[in-house]
């Protein structure tokens, strides 16, 4: 650990280690919105397939293009002989190992699996001096990891201990070379430390284990943001950090109410979160956030207010103009959303896009009797309808749910959330490519005040945003010359 606080001494940061917290990361310096805190690449990754992202990835970069199978193993692929090169040293092992698996039994190796296969080898490589390690790349950084093994419920602790076996099947090592006990435990402290790496529209690609960010503690108002360019991870300021103030990122959703984000804290990383938020559960103002974001809507269609349960339990009143709404006349809405919610998600998952528009616009209408115009659920269903417009090249519907979502994003999200940032960038692409430039303009512009502090300005990602912008202006202006001349 000496080690890697020099380390991390040399970048203006330094780790305390505090009895109600464990492990914090402090700042050293002062450090301004859109600043590099600490970037690292992962000890070990693994690409993912999901609906998101449901193409094979390089192995190396994550790169969907040009992408050539490993001829040995089959499992891995790579989009170059570059990264195949510069992956060699661990894939080589790996690929003997998986070439040793049955064929069929191979296809059902899941990346959890592949990621801790992947753990050992490279522990193995690097005590065979065959893989360097550096004060923020070894494996004591692992061991040093929280595992939350006496939290686990028996039947997770037999699941880790089924995956472990089967890793050491994989492996095929000497009994005094590995250790099952010690394979589940690091199962464990993947689940509770690994990171979803995601591209720059933060759609996943795959899981990656990195140690020293895994020191960052969560805020559900965080001061930093972490995001990845390629494997690549990266923490940047989104607001001005003090020196001598820790560092935090948010490790769930933070667009929902208290119990919500302390319940999936709880499940996941078995801590309960303490923030400038948190705290203030059980208060007027958390309640009231709490029933916007999850809670029901006046019976007045003019009043915004927010509900709460009627102490008689009739229903629930209105606490800015005093309806009750009838608790068996929500009840019924609601019932009627479930319904029609599963009848759109089987469209959806059957590939019949219109079809899915159709039923989710069923739901959209029936959230809006039931839940508030700021409802996450209400902003969830338009979400899902922005993405189906999408796919079905419909831009005009496309661009209204995504100007629809905009409002409720500036509710649950900080000014500086990369989620808010990426609304703007899509609803400007959609302006721009319906002829509203001037829109666009906008649009881009507020995306990119927010992206360059979470994402920087040099990636490919942002280079694009930035060319679009200019190009964008360029058009409106030519458009209000010609106006002009006219």
């Amino acid at each position: 650990m000496e080690e890697l606080q020099k380390a991390l001494n040399d970048k203006n940061l330094t780790v305390s280690n505090l009895t109600e917290k464990g492990r914090c990361l402090f700042t050293t310096r002062d450090f301004s919105p859109g600043e590099v805190i600490l970037s690292e690449h992962p000890y070990v990754s693994v690409t993912s397939k999901n609906k998101e992202s449901p193409n094979s990835k390089c192995e190396w970069c994550f790169s969907s293009s040009n992408l050539k199978k490993c001829s040995a193993c089959h499992v891995v692929w790579y989009c170059g002989s570059t990264c195949q090169k510069l992956d060699w040293k661990l894939h080589s092992v790996e690929c003997q190992a998986l070439a040793k698996v049955d064929k069929n039994r191979v296809k059902s190796i899941t990346p959890s699996i592949r990621l801790m296969v992947k753990l050992y080898l490279r522990r193995k490589l690097q005590q065979q001096k065959i893989v360097p390690t550096t004060a923020t790349d070894n494996y004591n950084l692992v061991e040093s990891l929280v595992s939350h093994m006496p939290d686990l419920e028996e039947k997770q602790l037999v699941l880790y201990a089924q995956m472990a076996n089967l890793v050491a099947l994989i492996l095929q090592w000497p009994e005094s070379e590995i250790n099952i006990k010690e394979i589940a435990e690091n199962f464990s402290k993947l689940s509770c430390n690994a990171h979803s790496i995601c591209d720059s529209e933060l759609r996943p690609l795959g899981t990656g284990l990195y140690p020293a960010i895994s020191i960052i503690n969560h805020s559900c108002l965080p001061n930093s943001v972490l995001v990845f360019e390629g494997r690549l991870a990266v923490v940047r300021a989104v607001q001005h950090i003090p020196k001598g103030f820790e560092v935090s990122i948010s490790y769930v959703e933070t667009a929902g109410s208290s119990i919500t984000r302390q319940k999936a804290l709880k499940e996941q990383y078995f801590f309960s979160c303490t923030c400038s938020r948190c705290i203030k559960m059980g208060q007027f103002d958390d309640i009231e956030e709490s029933a916007v974001l999850e809670g029901y809507r006046c019976k007045d269609r003019r009043c915004n207010g927010f509900l709460l349960r009627d102490p008689g339990d009739k229903g629930f009143i209105c606490q800015h103009c005093g309806l009750l709404r009838n608790k068996e006349e929500i009840e019924n809405i609601a019932s009627e959303v479930k319904s029609m919610s599963e009848k759109a998600s089987m469209a959806l998952s059957s590939g019949n896009n219109t079809q899915a528009s159709f039923a989710y616009k069923m739901v959209e209408k029936l959230q809006l009797e039931l839940c508030h115009p700021f409802s996450i659920n209400l902003m969830q269903t338009r979400e899902t309808l922005l993405k189906i417009f999408m796919e079905l090249q419909d831009w005009k519907e496309a661009l209204m749910y995504c100007r629809l979502t905009i409002p409720i994003y500036l509710r649950v999200y900080p000014p500086f959330h990369p989620l808010v940032g990426l609304q703007y960038y899509t609803c400007g692409k959609l302006e721009w490519l319906l002829g509203e430039t001037e829109e666009a303009v906008k649009s881009l512009t507020k995306a990119l005040d927010v992206l360059r502090i979470t994402h920087g300005t040099k990636t490919p990602f942002m280079m694009e945003l930035l060319s679009k912008l200019e190009e964008a202006r360029a058009e409106a202006s030519y458009k209000r010359s010609s106006l002009n001349e006219d």
